[in-house]
């Protein structure tokens, strides 16, 4: 132990930490009810040829800090072997000490790998290159295999309304008996939304079209053609919304006013600043009526500032690691949104999420505006996420939760992740929390009893999320 860098009791730095997570966190299953993985390589039960395939492809984490580090782009998302681009992670690897990108690394090879008496590095790259590669070639390292061996119960995938779901359909048919994993889409309509962008709105509102048979010409229209989409999501499993916007929309509109926009962008014509904020205010709006009307969940992820590099968005295309933290008005129209929907009692469940970490308080103290006492937890200040799920970040918001909240009814972490391996951040957060727990409760500032906190725990790591979101029990929550 003394001689491994991941061991059974990695951060759990007290006694107390160590039974915490041994005996109420290691063992529960997974609730991922938010990642990025492709549900095709679900369904189709993928074999993936070699690390680099499953662990480098589409992770613009390790891309940054590759690129930080002097790697050319060739060895990142150029045309290098799968053997070179490796070879380059793992000579970067050392260089990331104190990086949240280190621990996961070591994590990941941990489990499901069993490697943790090497680090990763030039030397040593081979080997585990060889000993990863043997493992991924067997039925236990196939999506749904890796799946069963991190206990994962719920994977609720990232979906746009036009997608066909297609593939959440055959995994239901095909194994739905023979594995343990629920595969469920989550509602995911930022391209409706994007109306600042003509072309590419246009483009998308023509995909609708087709998909729905409606022909769009004004807002009503729109909304009619989304509602269709909503309902086949909901047939096909979806029970959870998202959101990833810069900020809330709560501008005051008309319904004339936002007919006239939607009739203006189908025709071609440049929108001024204000008549996108009525837009995307109205489609927040409905968005939300037809997650509450569905008994949805619906999450917001506010505050990314995203593809700010137009020369690699040009070459490489979006999400591949040109996005950073902004620092646009949060507060205010977030609470204008939540009350607009609330004052007619028609506010869903809702999690927030923010990515500048000045908001952790704000968004602490927003979810105690509309609890209603009916719904333990309704409102939820959503785990740190992208740049903030590492050990500071999930520490600070666990703080700022606790102070301002109440961190017992927290439904947890999620994966965030387009990676099958990611699933050690779920083994990250929970070690990090009984790591909290453990300390406070051997310095007397919680009672030292193992069955309360450790009860406390288990719900956080799982039980809430159970009793919280519609598709992870038996009885749904309608309206």
């Amino acid at each position: 132990m003394k001689n491994q860098f991941i061991h059974p009791d990695f951060l759990l730095d007290t006694k107390t930490a160590s039974k915490l997570y041994h005996t109420y966190a290691e063992h529960l299953p997974i609730i991922d009810y938010h990642c990025h993985i492709p549900p095709k390589d679900v369904a189709e039960d993928r074999q993936f040829e070699n690390m680099t395939r499953i662990w480098l492809a589409g992770d613009h984490y390790k891309w940054r800090a590759m690129r930080t580090c002097g790697v050319d782009e060739y060895y990142i998302t150029g045309n290098a072997s799968d053997w070179e681009k490796f070879e380059m992670w793992a000579r970067t690897v050392p260089k990331t000490i104190r990086n949240p990108l280190y621990h996961w690394t070591h994590l990941e090879l941990n489990r499901p790998f069993g490697i943790n008496t090497m680090l990763l590095n030039e030397d040593t790259a081979k080997k585990i290159w060889e000993k990863c590669n043997t493992k991924l070639a067997t039925p236990a390292f196939t999506t749904q295999g890796i799946l069963k061996q991190w206990n994962v119960e719920i994977v609720c995938t990232t979906d746009d309304p036009v997608d066909s779901l297609d593939y959440h359909i055959a995994y239901k048919k095909n194994h739905s008996k023979k594995t343990s994993t629920k595969l469920v889409p989550a509602w995911r309509p930022d391209k409706a939304m994007a109306i600042e962008d003509l072309t590419a709105f246009n483009a998308y509102v023509d995909k609708l079209e087709a998909v729905t048979d409606v022909e769009i010409k004004d807002f009503d229209t729109l909304i009619y053609a989304l509602r269709i989409r909503h309902a086949y999501f909901h047939e096909n499993g979806c029970r959870l919304s998202d959101h990833g916007i810069e900020t809330a929309y709560a501008d005051d509109y008309t319904e004339r006013e936002v007919q006239k926009i939607v009739r203006k962008a189908r025709k071609g014509k440049a929108l001024t600043l204000e008549e996108i904020g009525k837009f995307k205010s109205a489609m927040m709006y409905e968005f939300g009526l037809m997650d509450y009307e569905k008994g949805w969940v619906q999450q917001l992820h506010l505050g990314a500032l995203r593809n700010n590099n137009s020369r690699m968005k040009k070459t490489l295309g979006p999400d591949t690691g040109y996005d950073s933290i902004g620092d646009f008005e949060i507060a205010r129209p977030l609470a204008k949104f939540l009350d607009r929907l609330d004052v007619n009692d028609k506010l869903t469940k809702t999690i927030l999420y923010n990515l500048n970490p000045r908001d952790n308080e704000l968004m602490a103290t927003m979810i105690g505006n509309f609890q209603d006492g009916k719904i333990p937890g309704k409102l939820q200040y959503g785990a740190a996420w992208w740049f903030l799920d590492q050990l500071d970040g999930m520490t600070r918001q666990i703080e700022a939760l606790s102070n301002m909240g109440i961190l017992s009814q927290f439904v947890g972490m999620l994966t965030d992740s387009r990676s099958f391996l990611s699933y050690s951040r779920h083994e990250y957060f929970r070690r990090l929390l009984c790591r909290i727990l453990g300390r406070e409760m051997e310095a007397g500032l919680i009672p030292n009893d193992l069955e309360l906190v450790g009860e406390i725990v288990q719900n956080i790591c799982y039980y809430n999320a159970k009793r919280y979101f519609p598709f992870a029990s038996d009885e749904e929550e309608t309206h």
